[in-house]
């Protein structure tokens, strides 16, 4: 039986950036779903916070992962 290499500096940071990307996605779906919860009506809290959370969560899906992705490349290069 060989023992797997130990990973390189690089794909240290390359597993905890895809895994904090992950976290984030997680999130944002955690936040859409309570926030259409609460929008109708299984969660008692007020309509407007379930619509913002919703919408909160839409956007940090699709706009936090790319975000991450544009600041960790400038920091890569020295750029920030």
């Amino acid at each position: 039986m060989t023992m797997a290499p130990a990973p390189t500096p690089e794909e240290v940071v390359a597993a905890k950036r895809y895994t904090l990307m992950n976290l984030v996605r997680i999130g944002a779906v955690i936040s859409v779903i309570l926030g259409i919860a609460v929008a109708q009506g299984a969660v008692d809290l007020p309509y407007a916070l379930g619509v913002v959370l919703a919408v909160a969560g839409l956007l940090a899906f699709f706009f936090v992962p790319p975000l991450l992705v544009r600041r960790w490349k400038a920091g890569d290069r020295g750029e920030l």
